[in-house]
């Protein structure tokens, strides 16, 4: 018969770390392959199309979860409820050990996500594949948005670590909601 102790516990965290670190390795040397046969850009390109497939699915769990966008007529309160949700998809994209990351809102209609740490950054300039490497931030919160049932109306990072800015500083403007039966 075998127990669990805290050292099993341990031991299964450090496995999955492990897991974790042998995917993004797969996914370095996969990219880099791609690259190497077919171009840089088709493999940024593939990269940004399969992370977006992935975050649409990740949004529409999480927005499951979740049920429906809060609607309180408080603008700054339910992006609050919208901010929480995107945290909440990058926090089951990427998890801690892999990026440093948080959200605010700013004005009535922003979500701005600051990123301090980006293991995928790490890992990219690791393989030797920074120069031409394009990140697919924006498809990602693509995804997320669409899958969480938003639309942006800007989408763009305004600083990148991949450029050697001290951090990612990604601005997500949303669109106000349509109320039941309005039209354009």
């Amino acid at each position: 018969m075998s127990t669990n102790t805290d050292a099993d516990t341990v031991n299964h965290r450090a496995r999955a770390s492990e897991a974790y670190r042998l995917w993004w390795q797969h996914d370095a040397n996969w990219y880099q392959g791609v690259a190497a046969r077919f171009g840089q850009d088709v493999a940024n390109e593939i990269n940004a199309e399969a992370l977006r497939k992935v975050a649409l699915h990740v949004g529409q769990r999480v927005g499951r979860r979740a049920g429906p966008l809060p609607d309180t007529g408080d603008v700054r309160k339910d992006l609050e409820g919208l901010r929480r949700r995107y945290d909440d998809c990058g926090d089951r994209m990427f998890p801690p050990e892999l990026r440093n990351a948080s959200t605010e809102v700013e004005d009535d209609d922003l979500i701005v996500l600051t990123l301090r740490r980006n293991f995928a950054i790490t890992m990219v300039r690791m393989a030797g594949s920074l120069e031409g490497y394009r990140c697919p931030c924006t498809d990602i919160h693509a995804g997320w948005s669409e899958g969480l049932g938003v639309t942006l109306t800007e989408n763009r990072a305004e600083s990148c670590l991949r450029d050697g800015d001290k951090e990612c500083r990604l601005l997500m403007r949303v669109a106000p909601p349509v109320a039941a039966g309005e039209e354009d």
